[in-house]
This record gives C-alpha cells, sequence and structure tokens, in this order.
C-alpha cells in the first residue's frame, strides 16, 4: 500500500456506486461526509458505475431522493452511457439488438439509434445489458441472432454479481455467461473495466493523473479499471470483495479500507 500521504493530495475521485458508497437506498455511513470534503477542497466526484439501468437524470434524481444528495448528470459516467457512445461511434446507422431493460433500450432509441429486440434480417451487432426485466423469451430472440448471423456481441459490463440490500443479484456479466454458454459467443465489453472511464474523467475535470483515485469494491472491474488508466485505487470491503481476495489478485489495489468511513478519516488526514 502507498504512503497514506499521497491518499491526502487527491482531488479527483472516481466512485463507485453500489457495494461502495451505498447499497440500494441506503447511504453508507460516510459517503455524504467524503463527498462534502471533497467539494470543500476544490477537488471532483464522478461516479463511475456498471449499472444500465439507470440514466444520469435518474441517478440525479436518486441521490436527492434518496440519499438527499445534489449532483449533476456529467457526474455519472455509466455502462449505459459508455455503451451509447460506442454505439454511435461505431453502429450510428446500422441496426443493433439489445437485451436490456425498456428505460435502456428507450435511452438507445431516443439519442437516433436502430434498435430492435426480435431476431430479423440485416441485424449488424448485439448488446446485451444487466436486465432486471429478463424474460426467457429474450433469451431465445438474442441466442437466435447470434447463432444464425456472424455478428459482433457486447456487453455492457463484466459484472457478474449485482450488491442488493440481502446479498447479491445476477448481473450482466452472469447473463452473458448464460449467453456463451448457449451460442458459444464471448462478448467484449464496454463499460469498466475500460480505460476510456477514466480517460473521460481526467479531460473532463483537468485533473492529472496523480491527483485521481478510483474507488470501488470490486477487484475485476473497479480496480482493474484504474489500473488500466494508470491512476491510483482503493478497494473498500463493503461489496464483493473480501481482504483475503488480495492476497493473489491480478488487480492490486493501491489502498485498501474496511470502509467509506475508514477511508474518509485518511483522506482527511486523520
Amino acid at each position: 500500500m502507498k504512503s497514506l500521504e499521497q491518499l491526502k493530495k487527491k482531488k479527483l475521485f472516481l466512485f463507485d456506486i453500489d457495494g461502495t458508497l451505498a447499497v440500494g437506498d441506503t447511504l453508507y455511513e460516510g459517503s455524504a461526509e467524503l463527498l462534502a470534503y471533497i467539494d470543500s477542497i476544490g477537488g471532483k466526484s464522478y461516479f463511475i458505475t456498471n449499472n444500465s439501468t439507470r440514466s444520469g437524470a435518474d441517478y440525479v434524481e436518486k441521490f436527492r431522493s434518496a440519499f438527499g444528495l445534489e449532483t449533476t448528470q456529467d457526474q455519472f459516467i455509466t455502462s449505459g452511457y459508455m455503451t451509447l457512445r460506442f454505439l454511435k461511434s461505431h453502429y450510428g446507422n446500422k441496426k443493433i439488438f439489445v437485451l436490456g431493460t425498456a428505460s435502456f433500450v428507450a435511452e438507445l432509441r431516443r439519442s437516433g439509434l436502430d434498435i430492435t429486440e426480435t431476431a430479423e434480417d440485416g441485424i449488424d451487432c448485439v448488446v446485451a445489458a444487466y436486465d432486471s426485466e429478463l424474460t426467457y423469451g429474450k433469451l431465445i430472440q438474442v441466442s437466435k441472432v447470434l447463432l444464425t448471423a456472424d455478428v459482433p456481441f457486447y456487453g455492457t459490463n463484466p459484472d457478474l454479481r449485482c450488491p442488493i440490500d440481502f446479498g447479491f443479484i445476477p448481473d450482466c456479466g452472469a447473463i452473458c455467461n448464460l449467453i456463451t454458454a448457449t451460442t458459444g459467443k464471448v462478448p467484449v465489453y464496454l463499460g469498466k473495466p475500460s480505460r476510456e472511464v477514466v480517460e473521460l474523467c481526467l479531460d473532463a475535470s483537468g485533473f492529472s493523473r496523480e491527483e485521481t483515485l478510483v474507488v470501488g469494491d470490486r477487484l475485476y472491474t473497479d480496480i482493474a479499471c484504474g489500473i488500466n488508466g494508470g491512476v491510483d485505487t482503493c478497494v473498500l470491503f463493503t461489496g464483493e470483495a473480501r481482504p483475503e481476495d488480495m492476497k493473489d489478485t491480478e488487480y492490486p489495489a493501491t489502498y485498501q479500507f474496511q470502509d467509506v468511513k475508514e477511508l474518509v478519516l485518511h483522506t482527511r488526514g486523520q
């Protein structure tokens, strides 16, 4: 673990949300204090989440209504947003099959993309997202496309488990593994751990890599994202990762703390 003195110099914080700052509608103790401290030192907080079911506007409302925190849309970099950017750049005028929630599909359509949820002719790529409305019918449709057309397969994020109040539920990575087991097709993931997530926040904020810290609870997405982006990382043991996971991981965090309360203390130098 790096010197804690270096931690006090951080100004740009890229936070995972679920399992790191909060779970469900419950904000972890210390989260509001840390966000307020970052504002007080002229820093900037971004929320880099692999949850594609909510838009930036949805998160602004959730932070206000559930957590009592004021935020702006530009602070939220979701896997849905990263996927939208990618699709507009590479498939702007092409037909895209999407497996996802109705709100995610609607967001893609509002951006002008040609989206279908039915196996049909002329599909140019397949995208799978975390889908809390998943049905067997949807799985049949996506399997039909991937087994009858030679098209690229993308996933919004590789997370296997999504934190919830009683533990975890299947996330996009688990859904994609089911599709891969059926079709033999392996997706390319577009959200964390892509280094582009870090690059977007650096470009928007103007802070340096040395001033930046990625904070999360999952090694293979959150911490890997920071490593890929060339910035320091901090794992909190309030979600998926456990202290024993740090012994042999290929994604070693720069810092590790039990929870956000402990991170607050060391960030403030107390």
